[in-house]
């Protein structure tokens, strides 16, 4: 597949999921400056920036790498959060922040400090703090303050007589919660939960329930190749007869229509998509209508039949060729899906996993954060797969130009890519060249660390940008809003190509959302290696092998807009580097098996030292400096920062970095049929990067 800096495709809803596609942050240049978040963006690295939930003054906080207990990890949460989101708390006032070396709980392990007057790793020993599970005597005592922090910020102080649906999370079996005025719409074992409506009058009592956990909406979503396959050098892994045989990948998007790159090879059946089914409401086609989820299909799994049969300049084959596809549709016709229509892809994914391999889940699509991972029933089901020994692989969003916060863009990461297992994933440009050295970090990429936890994200990035793979048919919603993004055939002498010369086979589109399926596809090469291999093994094997070669720093130029953006491609910025699948699969290092042994580390910030520390659990492989030390896994970029991530209260604080939540939530930015249709705000030139 070809990358290329024209494709946009996708926005993000307050409680919607949509794909990461770089199309978001168009209109959101467009309509209302900078307010998208996608997976799918232009090629250009942007402004740092922090994503979140609605909340007010930041107030820095103590995380713990280690995932603790569920009802723990509530009460610190909820006592931590109070001040500032629950209506009824007696305290006021700022948090102050820590005195240094009280932001290390038991189990954590120093990786790496570094500061802004030197940027140097230095040792630092490990300490010890309270308990995960430790709450203020007085804030246990507070009981409606406790009763409040349940409930998500969006559910605070809503409208009484106003129905919505919620999630509801138990500590342990979901109850029948009919006394309370509640409907149960959908069952979500997955994560202990179900999808009920209620009215807002009857959320307080709701959370009054022992055996409730945390409540939350039932968000939107919305949905974020041979110059990609040598900038990761899949051209030499393929050449080893590495070709993800026998391999199920689930793509949890916008449906995948039934085409020839997907079929076996020479064009003949039986197909490789070898199941399909849809969680859309109302609607049972798991065609792709979008057309993101067949471009997402392709970039892993596409043969390019297509390309070598038609008159294509190039031969657009996928990651993995020869994997099978597992379709489960999310997203609708306009991109779109909720939070309970994820989990329940999540969990079909699981069941179906021993009957066709299911080895890696693809979700190319975020949200916002709006609480801690550990709270957030996305991030619960992803981590559910990830124990089920699945690899789930993550777009970290394109909200890499967003500054109303004024971080530049850090702290932009969405969920569930904030999440401290999976592998989020940020996109690159390789300027047209294919070149691995030619990569650099685009402006539309998000950022960490991760709002409320402070996570190290991404962990990996991968070429996203203007990425050509296959079209979902000629009528899908992106090409016939957006005709530019069709990739037609040329002339027998390939200097001239277009609608002339045959109908388009392939489109281009751009953002993180066309990152992750790179990673997928390079994931599953490493399964079909080492069937025995373990999710966390594959991760710190990724990790570990990626190409650390980023300078310092780079420019990026939206082409939309013509704003050009300096981007420090720090660790909060590239990860550990872009994906290598020939360096990966040459390695022999492993990881233990373990689920949690790759959780991706925290960033701790000293506000009196001015310096962040790298904090991985004692359980995890950061902290062996043999095989998986700090320098290794990440290189140099460890020490490159930017002011506004070492001074800039709101990345190190607990409020939502997006704040408003017109980002997230307004129908007339992300619903509205102008967004998506109108010329004007998409163009033929759509909003990436410049190559």
């Amino acid at each position: 597949m070809a990358l290329n800096s024209s494709d946009r495709s996708e926005k993000a809803n307050s409680g919607v999921l949509r794909t990461t596609t770089w199309g978001t942050l168009i209109a959101l240049s467009l309509v209302l400056t900078v307010f998208g978040f996608n997976g799918h963006r232009s090629e250009d690295g942007g402004n740092p920036t922090n994503f979140g939930g609605n909340r007010s003054a930041a107030q820095p906080l103590a995380h713990n790498v280690a995932i603790p207990a569920r009802e723990h990890s509530f009460l610190a949460s909820a006592v931590s959060q109070v001040e500032k989101l629950n209506p009824f708390s007696k305290s006021h006032g700022s948090i102050v922040p820590p005195a240094p070396g009280s932001l290390l709980n038991e189990g954590q392990t120093v990786v790496a400090t570094y500061a802004t007057s030197s940027l140097q790793p230095s040792n630092a020993k490990r300490e010890s703090g309270p308990g995960p599970g430790s709450v203020p005597s007085q804030a246990a005592q507070d009981a409606p303050a406790l009763i409040a922090a349940k409930l998500a910020p969006e559910l605070q102080g809503m409208d009484s007589q106003k129905s919505v649906d919620v999630i509801v999370q138990f500590k342990n079996s979901p109850s029948d919660l009919t006394a309370e005025g509640a409907t149960t719409k959908d069952s979500l074992p997955l994560i202990h939960a179900q999808l009920v409506n209620v009215k807002g009058a009857s959320l307080t009592n709701l959370a009054s329930r022992s055996d409730v956990l945390y409540i939350s909406p039932n968000r939107p979503v919305h949905g974020a190749l041979d110059k990609v396959v040598t900038a990761v050098n899949d051209d030499l892994a393929y050449a080893n007869g590495w070709d993800g045989t026998g391999i199920g990948i689930a793509v949890i998007d916008s449906g995948v229509s039934y085409d020839n790159d997907l079929k076996s090879d020479n064009n003949t059946y039986p197909s490789r998509i070898v199941y399909s089914n849809s969680y859309v409401q109302n609607d049972s086609s798991t065609g792709d209508a979008y057309g993101h989820g067949t471009h997402v299909a392709g970039i892993i799994s596409g043969n390019g039949y297509d390309s070598t049969s038609a008159n294509y300049p190039a031969n657009y084959r996928g990651i993995a060729p020869e994997s099978h596809i597992i379709n489960l549709r999310v997203l609708d016709s306009t991109g779109a899906g909720t939070d309970s229509q994820v989990i329940s892809a999540i969990q079909k994914a699981i069941s179906l996993k021993d009957t066709y391999n299911i080895r890696v889940i693809n979700l190319s699509l975020a949200r916002g954060v709006y609480e801690s991972y550990t709270l957030d029933p996305l991030c619960q089901a992803v981590e559910s797969a990830w124990n089920a020994g699945i690899v789930v692989v993550v777009s970290a969003g394109n909200m890499g130009q967003y500054n109303d916060a004024g971080t530049s863009g850090y702290a932009t990461i969405g969920a569930p890519g904030n999440d401290p297992y999976v592998i989020t994933v940020g996109a690159t440009n390789t300027h047209g060249t294919g070149l691995q050295t030619s990569q650099t970090m685009t402006s539309y990429s998000s950022k960490g660390p991760t709002s409320f936890d402070h996570i190290v994200k991404p962990d990996l990035v991968a070429p996203g940008n203007r990425v050509i793979s296959h079209i979902a048919g000629s009528n899908n919603t992106l090409v016939t809003a957006h005709s530019g993004l069709a990739v037609y055939p040329c002339s027998n002498w390939g200097n001239n190509c277009g609608p002339q010369y045959g109908n388009a086979r392939y489109m281009r589109l751009s953002g993180t959302s066309m990152a992750s399926p790179v990673v997928s596809g390079v994931a599953a090469l490493l399964i079909q290696q080492t069937p025995s291999i373990t999710p966390d093994q594959v991760k710190a094997r990724l990790m570990k092998t990626a190409w650390k070669g980023f300078s310092s720093s780079t420019t990026a130029t939206d082409i939309s807009t013509g704003i050009p953006y300096s981007i420090t491609q720090d660790i909060f910025t590239v990860g550990s580097g872009s994906v290598d699948a020939a360096a990966a699969l040459a390695n022999t290092d492993l990881a233990p098996a373990t689920p949690g042994a790759a959780k991706s580390p925290t960033a701790v910030y000293d506000p009196v030292a001015n310096t962040v520390s790298i904090v991985g659990d004692s359980t995890t492989v950061w902290g062996n400096s043999v095989v998986w030390g700090n320098s290794v896994v990440w290189g140099n970029s460890v020490v490159w920062g930017n002011s506004v991530v070492w001074g800039n209260s709101v990345v190190w604080g607990n409020s939502v970095v997006w704040g408003n939540s017109v980002v997230w939530g307004n129908s007339v930015v992300w619903g509205n049929s102008v967004v998506w249709g109108n010329s004007v705000v998409w163009g033929n030139s759509g909003s990436e990067d410049s190559e």
